[in-house]
């Protein structure tokens, strides 16, 4: 069962490394991993998403919050969240068909984010499951 498992993280040189070595020592299998700062440049935010048998769930959360540069470790699972995923897309299409795909890529949503004589560049959110409370 994937667990999603948010780290709350001192800004340290090694600290991603403990906490995926962590998590491989044990073979479990990171489906996802996103990594940012928080206000705080001395902090930063850890999201994972871990293939975890259910039962194990506690464990792994107690295993976090034991390394080094974990400030806090918390299983947000059963959370309300909002979960996208990003995709980058390069398109090469001559102008005459260009406003075509335009359109079509519109539909879903995608924004361009880079355009030159031999194509674009564009991003496309998807949005998988969007529940009452944003995150």
């Amino acid at each position: 069962m994937l667990q999603v498992i948010s780290l709350l993280v001192e800004n340290k040189l090694g600290a991603l490394l403990r906490v995926t070595g962590l998590l491989s020592a044990r073979g479990y299998n990171i489906e996802s991993l996103t990594v940012a700062r928080t206000l705080d440049p001395t902090l930063s935010r850890m999201s994972i998403v871990v293939d975890v048998d259910s039962s194990l769930r506690g464990q792994v959360i107690k295993q976090m919050n034991k390394l080094v540069n974990v400030l806090q470790a918390s299983d947000v699972t059963e959370a309300p969240a909002v979960k996208r995923e990003l995709l980058l897309l390069r398109v090469r299409t001559p102008m005459d068909s260009r406003t075509a795909v335009l359109k079509e890529a519109e539909i879903f949503g995608a924004r361009v984010v880079d355009s030159s004589v031999e194509g674009f560049a564009t991003l496309v959110s998807f949005v998988r499951h969007l529940l009452a409370t944003i995150c």
